[in-house]
This record gives structure tokens, sequence and C-alpha cells, in this order.
């Protein structure tokens, strides 16, 4: 299943409007401004460094920008208001190990307020809307990975909040698992909340996301669908992937003449018409490269990231 924007609402649920934020001589976020409307997934993608947790962290209220704006459902971030209606999953686990997932999430009902039959309404929604209702008097500790990474979202959730955002939310968590939690942030969209998603693996952006905004150096550098990304950065070109045996060394050397890349023996051209590959495939054989695998496919949202943010490894 993969998201429909047609699913968003026309209120605005969350905005932000030139936010810039430095730390000393590095500006951080450097005049980033977003919307996100009920209903809709948006999802933010960035390399490591590029700005997002201190967006993340300026949304949530964490963070004092130099200038700029943050609103959530119309109040100031960090407002009481504000922190009422937005909710706040991070990477990191936040739960308590000792106590069950009922015990958990009554725990972190009373932080917002919540008590007798509200508190009990609560709990038995995230329960069930996290799949651990058969778990509810497991100490957490003793829980499966995937079990405390949908305890620790429905920690989060307690207050039932309008907007949620999510800090990849699947890492070190089993298919089955990562599953389960695609289930579980499509309910919240299709029931109307809006969502920020942060994530390293662009087949979850693709599937869970109405709109992208890639963050790059401090700047939203490219936003849209998938498809408008992929239609504003490769137009109608295609891409052929030829993997072969043989020294690398030749294959970049040959890559390069054809204006292509290398990455693991397998060379990269963006064309325009099917028909581009056999002459390149012939000027290959007379190359002397032996030719083990040839695809040719559509760009997606990976390969739109990689063209606009690079290919390097950033830590």
């Amino acid at each position: 299943m993969t998201a429909s924007v047609q699913k968003a609402g026309t209120e605005t649920a969350l905005e932000v409007g030139r936010l810039v934020k430095r730390f000393g001589d590095l500006t951080a976020v450097d005049g980033v401004s977003l919307q996100v409307r009920a209903g809709e997934c948006l999802g933010l993608l960035g390399p490591n460094g590029a700005g997002k947790s201190t967006l993340i962290r300026s949304m949530v209220g964490r963070v004092i920008q130099d200038s700029g704006r943050v609103t959530v459902m119309g109040h100031e971030a960090g407002s009481t208001e504000a922190r009422l209606a937005l909710g706040w999953i991070p990477q990191e686990l936040s739960i308590y190990p000792r106590i069950s997932c009922r015990e958990n999430l009554g725990s972190f009902g009373r932080y917002y307020g919540l008590k007798g039959h509200a508190l009990k309404e609560a709990i038995a929604w995230c329960l069930h809307w996290a799949a651990l209702e058969e778990k509810q008097d497991d100490v957490a500790k003793t829980l499966s990975g995937g079990m405390k990474r949908r305890l620790n979202m429905a920690a989060g959730m307690m207050h039932r909040p309008k907007v949620v955002l999510f800090d990849e939310p699947t890492v070190g968590v089993d298919p089955q698992s990562r599953n389960r939690i695609f289930e579980m942030i499509e309910a919240l969209r299709d029931a109307g909340t809006a969502i920020v998603y942060t994530t390293h693996y662009m087949e979850e952006a693709e599937r869970l996301c109405d709109r992208i905004a890639i963050i790059d150096h401090g700047r939203i550098i490219a936003e849209g669908t998938k498809e408008e990304l992929v239609e504003k950065t490769f137009g109608r070109c295609s891409q052929v992937l030829a993997r072969f045996a043989g020294e690398t060394e030749a294959i970049e050397a040959w890559a390069k003449r054809h204006d292509g890349r290398v990455t693991h023996e397998t060379a990269e051209f963006t064309i325009e018409q099917a028909g581009e590959i056999a002459p390149l495939l012939d000027d290959a054989t007379k190359a002397g490269l032996e030719l083990v695998d040839v695809t040719l496919r559509r760009p997606n949202l990976e390969s739109v990231f990689l063209h606009l943010t690079g290919r390097e490894l950033r830590d």
C-alpha cells in the first residue's frame, strides 16, 4: 500500500516558517519552511549532519531558533498547547525496563495529566494500536526488540496528539515488526493525524509518505511527491545498470567516457531512449569488458536522494 496525498486534509497542523538555527559558526538550519496538513505524512530525508535532528528538535521546542517560527496546531512550538498537540517518538527507547507494558503506559499517561477513566481508556487504545494487548502484563525488558519499539511508540501516543514526529522508528527491528509499525503509522495517518517521518530507508518513505522533503546543509533542496521529485530530477530518463567482471579501473575508465559512474563494479548511466543501450554495450565489448548483467529501470526515490546529496559516506 502506498501513500496517497488525497487523504490529507486542508488544515495546516504543523508549520515551519523561514527557520534559522546557528551553533557558533555552523548554520544547522538555514531558512527552512515546511507545512504538514492533517492526515498527511511528510518524509524528512537527509544525510547525517544535514540538519534533520536540529529541525526536529525545533519542532518539539527543545531548540530555540535564531529566527523564524514553528507552530503546532497554530501554537508556538514549546508552548503548553503545542506540547499537548504534539507527539515525539525518538529513535532511542525511553521505556522503563523493569515494569510492565500497562504500567509503562500508565506512567507516561500521568505525565500528560491523564487519570481515572481517561487514563484507562488511553492505555487500552494504545495497547490495541501497538498490538500489545496480550503482552500488557509482561515486564518491558522481556519483550522482543520489535515489541519494545512498539511500546516506545505507544508511550508517545498516550495523549492522542494531532501531530506526531517519528524519528527512524524501525531501526533494529525484524521485517515482521517493521510491517506492523508501518500499519500503525498508516492507521494514524488515515485517522487524520499529521506525521513527520524521518528515515534512512528509502522504501519506507516511498510506502508511507505523501510528500518528501530532502534537507542538506541545513536547507530544503527538494520537496514534492516521489513522482514529482523523480520527474524534476531526471525528467523522462531511465537508468541503465550494467555489471561487469574484470578490473575496476578499466570499468571506471569506460564508464567515465560515457558520462556514467561505477559503484561496486556496476556502471550506472542515464538514458532517454531504450535504443541507447545497444550501442553502449557494443562499446563495452570493444573495450574488452565482460558483461555479467544489465538492467533498465526508472529512477526511484533513492536515485533522487543520491543524485541530490551525493554518494560519499557521511559520519
